[in-house]
């Protein structure tokens, strides 16, 4: 491990240079890599020597994008995914046998919440759900065959914190994995292996990409999980291509200073939305306010770049609010250089119940904004002017 600092580890750690003794990590567009002799062939596949065989089990862009991941997250080893989902999913799938169980706070995303109750039943594995406000009740439900404790902090979209320590003593006194799902916060704001997390999940298409460009997806962790998860996703394919780790691994250089401006933006957005009249309620870790705000303090550098508000007036209020935006977008994706609003209850979850939807804090007039890196004035004035 170096001595350097976060972010220059961020731009530093490349690929060893070529012959042309390239500055920038050239892309590696190639499916295969070639060998000198027959031996050599033998003793790669039989994993006597390390290096590049197939571009679905490593390639050096890849590998680059997994290094910083790992470095930054103090984790021993990872593979990267081509989404978000593919890494979930995976994590899963080479963890998990048939008749295995599973604890997870329920507010998760949509797709691990379909993944917990519609796919993984398939190979007879269960999941109990606990709330956010009820981790007291999270030893009651562990089984004699549970196996993870999973959680994703900051939640989608309610933006609750969940309290990584707690979750980090009962999975050693129990023995359970816990998995930790670090996609809001990312490398810069928050560790949770440091709280006993043994594995961190991103989706890399969110803040780490922080452009829209590419879809992307990497668990890291201890080394003999890590292996398990590689062995799994080799022969089952949801590897990330060599040009979407190139991007991503440009995008880490950056991620430092781009997450400090996200995270400033943010808290006055938040503060701006909490002295608004038609707004109910704010939810952003570093207000004072938020229910998890001291929780939030002990284990995030900053605040994050999403912000969620109930506006008064309920479903058509929260679809009249999406109309009257001129300046941020409309779409369902998060952590972009553009500002993005969303109001869950008429879109992304509006074939839930407003039971199912309560559950994880989806009220019927809750927006979620996701701060870009716009000038913040001009953000609040386009929120303000669709506020009244």
């Amino acid at each position: 491990m170096s001595d350097y600092h976060f972010e220059t580890d961020a731009i530093r750690n490349q690929t060893e240079r070529s012959q042309f003794s390239e500055h920038s990590t050239p892309l590696y567009l190639t499916s295969s890599f070639v060998f000198d002799d027959a031996e050599e062939m033998r003793a790669s596949f039989a994993e006597e020597k390390q290096r590049n065989l197939y571009s679905r089990f490593s390639n050096p862009n890849t590998t680059e994008f997994v290094d910083k991941i790992v470095k930054m997250e103090g984790a021993e080893a990872g593979y990267a995914f081509a989404t978000g989902m593919s890494a979930v999913f995976s994590t899963f799938g080479a963890l998990l046998n048939a008749g295995d169980h599973i604890v997870s706070c329920r507010s998760v995303f949509g797709s691990t919440h379909s993944m917990f109750t519609k796919y993984l039943p398939k190979w007879n594995i269960e999941t109990s759900y606990f709330k956010i406000n009820e981790t007291e009740k999270i030893e009651s439900l562990i089984q004699p065959n549970t196996k993870v404790l999973y959680a994703e902090t900051p939640t989608n979209p309610g933006v609750d914190i969940i309290d990584l320590e707690l979750l980090g003593e009962i999975a050693k006194k129990h023995n359970l994995l816990l998995i930790i799902d670090n996609c809001f916060a990312t490398p810069y704001l928050q560790n949770p292996i440091k709280f006993g997390a043994d594995l961190v999940i991103h989706s890399a298409t969110k803040l780490i990409d922080g452009q829209g460009r590419v879809l992307g997806g990497v668990t890291v962790g201890s080394e003999d999980l890590i292996r398990e998860i590689y062995l799994f996703s080799r022969n089952t394919g949801p590897a990330m291509s060599p040009f979407n780790a190139w991007v991503l691994s440009k995008s880490l250089e950056t991620l430092s200073i781009r997450v400090e401006k996200h995270c400033e933006n943010a808290m006055k957005v938040a503060e701006f939305l909490e002295d608004n009249a038609t707004v109910n309620f704010v939810k952003y870790p570093f207000l004072k306010s938020h229910p998890q705000y001291e929780v939030a303090k002990k284990q995030m550098r900053l605040g994050g770049n999403i912000v969620a508000f109930e506006i008064k007036g309920g479903i058509e209020a929260g679809r009249a609010f999406l109309n009257k935006i001129k300046m941020c977008s409309l779409s369902a994706n998060l952590g972009d250089t553009r500002s993005i609003v969303t109001h869950p209850a008429s879109t992304t979850h509006a074939s839930l119940s407003e039971e199912d939807r309560l559950e994880v804090g989806i009220t019927d007039g809750l927006v979620r904004v996701s701060v870009g890196l716009e000038h913040v004035d001009d953000i609040i004035a386009d929120l303000k002017q669709a506020l009244q």
